[in-house]
């Protein structure tokens, strides 16, 4: 079963989403939203068992930055 979803972005975050549409021909909106959508579940998920979310160095697994407010 499907569902659609009908929602209000501001405009900076629809440039952004176009964007990123540009650079890769293959992404859809609705797939950037399902994409979105398991990021947050996977953050909210992982902060009930005591976990973090953060973007790493690919070369030295140093983290970067902590992504807080998920």
């Amino acid at each position: 079963m499907s569902v659609r979803i009908n929602m209000v972005l501001s405009d900076k975050l629809n440039q952004e989403i176009d964007k990123i549409i540009e650079a890769d021909h293959d992404t859809t909106r609705s797939e950037i939203f399902r994409k979105a959508i398991e990021l947050y579940l996977a953050a909210r998920n992982g902060a009930a068992h005591g976990l973090k979310i953060g973007l790493v160095e690919r070369d030295t697994d140093k983290l970067k930055t902590e992504i807080i407010g998920l």
